[in-house]
């Protein structure tokens, strides 16, 4: 079974993107900090990881490089809100992020994760 690890604020928007994870077949481990996910990173194997675009307070390419370090490999999605500047989108998909917009799609996510697609399959 794959793991998504879910990295928000939002507790409604997380419980909800997990219940419907959790219909598709896929784990959900969950952060409410950008703290505490790095934390369950160091501690849980993850396929994916999605991120809302307000817990990143550094750079994108810093974040990159951090992400990089405790989960090597692993995509990372930056979820946005639809008033999201273009010029910060872009920043996140120089820096190697996949970015969606509210609200995520579990399908969108799937997607996204390489080993989340071929057990889908």
């Amino acid at each position: 079974m794959d793991r998504f690890l879910v990295i928000d604020q939002d507790r409604a928007a997380m419980q909800q993107l997990g219940l419907a994870c959790l219909e598709k077949g896929v784990a959900v481990a969950m952060a409410e900090t950008l703290c505490e996910g790095v934390r369950a990173l160091l501690s849980t194997a993850v396929s994916l990881i999605v991120v809302d675009a307000a817990q990143l307070r550094l750079t994108p390419r810093e974040h990159a490089t951090l992400f990089e370090g405790v989960a090597p490999g692993v995509p990372v999605v930056v979820v946005v809100r639809a008033e999201a500047p273009l010029d910060a989108r872009i920043a996140y998909e120089l820096s190697g992020f996949r970015v969606l917009s509210r609200p995520v799609a579990v399908e969108d996510l799937v997607e996204k994760a390489p080993a989340a697609v071929e057990a889908a399959r």
